[in-house]
């Protein structure tokens, strides 16, 4: 025998006991990932949309009352466009830690 195939003997046991968790997880767990991964999508785009909106309308305002050489509009864009992926990063961030502690617990 082959070392290939016997390293293919030791590890067959391993990899259908991981197998066995992760259906026994996604049957208990019942989650639908479509509209989990279509949640997600949302949480980020609002995350990125609300700042960058609400930056673009402090702008105005202030465009309109103090005019000056430089517009604000613009400067506030940019400033609630970085708050907002800063933002969209933390939220993923979480998810995907929430997502690796369940993978670690089930595991053990």
């Amino acid at each position: 025998m082959s070392e290939a195939s016997k390293k293919l003997k030791e590890d067959f046991p391993g990899e259908v006991d991981a197998r066995e968790k992760r259906k026994l997880h996604a049957r208990k767990t019942k989650t639908n990932v479509v509209w989990f991964g279509l949640g997600m999508f949302g949480i980020v785009g609002w995350s990125v949309t609300v700042p960058t909106l609400l930056s673009i309308f402090c702008g105005i305002w202030i465009d309109v009352n103090w005019p000056g050489p430089y517009s604000w509009t613009l400067m506030l864009l940019v400033v609630g466009m970085v708050c907002g992926c800063v933002n969209a990063w933390f939220w993923v961030t979480r998810q995907q830690q929430a997502i690796n502690k369940n993978r670690a617990n089930d595991e053990d």
